[in-house]
């Protein structure tokens, strides 16, 4: 009897003592969080070098009220759950849908932004339906949830791309180089990312936004499976951030009216 509560208080002991931990965190006042450094607008590097965004006010936002800084750690987006199983990051939180993939091997908080997978073109190519791509290149980001969609849902839009199969690209930025350039016809991504990107080009009435019938997505954190507490903790200053306008303020900071949120609702 004694040697077994001596073994269960030293594995509660090693368990609180994990510097991955919920507690470990509060005491040391950080956490890492991994993203796409060139996901705009939800967590990128900005010209001075910074990394700014939506998803990166509302982490600050919520982890202020722990007295927790966070620290966001560039990843290869690919290898994002990868990442976060060998507690190089502590989360994901960077544009990251919920599906039933992921959630079978992390832990997603509640909901707090709405998206959707949209097709970008050149206006020039006159595609303006996804039926229009048939023997097209398209390209998709690794690791994305489009090139989930696109695999899961392939009479919507593979089944019509060239070889049945898209170019995958490491970053949006470089996709949509390529799309300018003609070495590709048409790019599936996140109409958060889409609409941002367009809006801020020097002109953008040379690109088109064809709207998908992929289904609608949801933005959440993703936290280790073995990590309730922070997943709660994490749920706790999101719903608090709604209910005092914080959230609606970084929202319409980042997207004007061009959002939905289902915190807000």
């Amino acid at each position: 009897m004694l040697i077994l509560f001596t073994v269960t208080l030293s594995a509660c002991s090693i368990n609180s003592n994990d510097k991955n931990s919920w507690n470990h965190i509060k005491q040391q006042h950080k956490v890492v969080i991994g993203l796409d450094a060139t996901f705009v607008p939800m967590g990128y590097e900005n010209q001075q070098g910074n990394i700014t965004g939506f998803d990166v006010d509302v982490a600050k936002a919520v982890f202020k009220q722990y007295n927790i800084k966070p620290v966001f750690q560039p990843i290869d987006w690919s290898m994002n759950i990868t990442e976060l199983r060998n507690k190089t990051i502590d989360l994901i939180w960077n544009g990251f849908s919920i599906n039933s993939q992921r959630k079978k091997v992390v832990n997603f908080t509640e909901p707090y932004l709405s998206n959707d997978q949209v097709l970008v073109t050149m206006k020039k190519s006159k595609i303006s339906s996804l039926n229009e791509m048939h023997g097209k290149t398209l390209g998709v980001q690794a690791g994305s949830s489009g090139l989930n969609e696109l695999n899961n849902n392939p009479k919507l839009l593979k089944q019509y791309i060239k070889n049945q199969s898209p170019v995958l690209y490491n970053s949006f930025t470089n996709a949509f180089i390529d799309l300018s350039s003609k070495r590709i016809d048409g790019l599936l991504i996140d109409s958060t990312y889409a609409n941002y990107y367009v809006n801020h080009q020097k002109n953008p009435n040379d690109f088109s936004i064809v709207h998908s019938d992929f289904p609608k997505e949801y933005f959440a954190v993703g936290v280790r499976k073995d990590n309730d507490e922070m997943t709660n903790a994490i749920n706790k200053g999101l719903n608090k951030i709604a209910k005092n306008g914080e959230l609606k303020r970084i929202c319409q900071k980042w997207f004007g009216k061009n959002y939905e949120s289902p915190l807000l609702k």
